[in-house]
């Protein structure tokens, strides 16, 4: 073994030879440290899915065609927007005629209430054109006939002057009727008018489209599944011997689309399912996050039953980069030299440690920010090495 040194004004560079390989030395970077054990910070793994803060499905309310559609999958509208424009010309039609009816109503209503009023200021009972008549003059009908009548029972003044009262009072109620039916029947057709436009009630995006223009609808059938996108949730369906362990308002890490966030526990049900046992737990996102609904996230969840527990760990700055596998350089004190091991990684650790599960022991001392595709054999301080 030879070690040959070139110095320069501003650096030293090394090579160190060994079976005929050639390997870079940085001194000057590079250090060694100890295997630690420290306290898990053990973390399960759980899969979920990216959802909007709320969605909501617009469906059909009455038979149509189709006539519009705002847009595509993945189209964002304000509050108010119409999504959704369903053929209301049969609505229109229907409408033209209550309208008719209506009319129709509220001039019957008119007459029979003159009619009614006629009939208190001028009763019929009292017409004197209408008395029997005696061959005298009408006066005499309504000082003679009538009380003559009245004694003889033969008929009630007071009473026929009542039933015309009633009978008018009935027709005016009768009228009034016509028109409310003509009135409520004028509002449903213009609800069913505004129904026949789908809006947006709340500023969102559309997620997925049940029907195309031309299609044609029934009442209930969805439309589209539309969701508030700015904020945005991970629902995921957690084991109950996880649920004991969580809290509402828990800040726990998250990894979308290969990039590490954070999600705050928004909503725990209180249910869980009978037959898979588990528990929909909901997490807020954090404002921004470059994620879409539909999106794959993976949520680390505390493992109440591994925190805590001693584990092995080395700080993340001693894996050599660039390898397919995690390695690191392990110092051999009776050789004096450094030998490659493959690990086994856990989870991530605090202070930007790492847990290995197996590849290394405790005490022993692995070369610290080795330079990427270091080998076997690559020391960073041989001084230092024997300290």
């Amino acid at each position: 073994m030879k070690i040959v040194t070139i110095k320069f004004k501003t650096f030293t560079f090394g090579l160190f030879i060994s079976f005929g390989l050639i390997f870079p030395v940085v001194t000057s970077a590079a250090n060694f440290v100890a295997v630690q054990s420290a306290a898990s910070n053990s973390r399960t793994v759980l899969g979920s899915t990216v959802i909007p803060y709320k969605t909501v499905t617009l469906t059909a309310q009455f038979p149509g065609r189709i006539m519009s559609i705002a847009g595509e999958v993945g189209g964002k509208f304000p509050t108010g927007s119409l999504l959704v424009k369903i053929n209301d010309d049969a609505l229109k039609a229907k409408k033209g005629m209550v309208e008719a009816q209506l009319q129709s109503a509220q001039a019957a209503l008119k007459n029979s209430q003159l009619q009614y009023n006629r009939e208190m200021i001028s009763p019929r009972s009292k017409n004197i054109g209408s008395m029997p008549g005696m061959g005298m003059p009408s006066m005499m009908d309504i000082y003679i006939t009538k009380p003559f009548a009245d004694a003889m029972g033969t008929t009630d003044t007071d009473y026929n002057r009542y039933t015309d009262l009633m009978n008018s009072a009935t027709s005016v109620t009768q009228a009034r009727t016509q028109v409310m039916q003509a009135m409520a029947q004028l509002n449903e057709i213009t609800a069913n008018l505004k129904n026949a436009n789908s809006v947006a009630p709340f500023e969102g995006m559309i997620l997925k489209k049940m029907v195309e223009e031309g299609d044609t609808v029934q009442p209930g059938q969805p439309l589209l599944e539309f969701g508030f996108v700015k904020y945005l949730r991970a629902k995921a369906d957690v084991p109950e011997v996880l649920v004991s362990s969580l809290k509402k308002g828990m800040i726990i890490p998250v990894k979308i689309g290969g990039r590490k966030s954070q999600a705050r526990i928004a909503q725990i049900h209180p249910v869980a399912d009978a037959a898979r046992h588990t528990v929909v737990v909901k997490f807020d996102l954090k404002t921004g996050i470059n994620a879409s609904p539909g999106m794959y996230a993976e949520l680390f969840l505390p493992d109440g039953n591994g925190i805590g527990q001693a584990v092995i760990t080395i700080p993340k700055t001693a894996l050599i980069k660039g390898r397919s596998l995690p390695s690191v350089l392990v110092f051999d004190k009776a050789e004096n030299t450094t030998k490659l091991r493959l690990l086994r990684l856990g989870v991530d650790q605090e202070n930007g440690r790492v847990q290995v599960i197996t590849g290394v022991k405790m005490g022993e001392k692995v070369v610290d920010n080795p330079p990427s595709g270091a080998l076997s054999g690559w020391m960073p301080n041989a001084n230092m090495a024997k300290q």
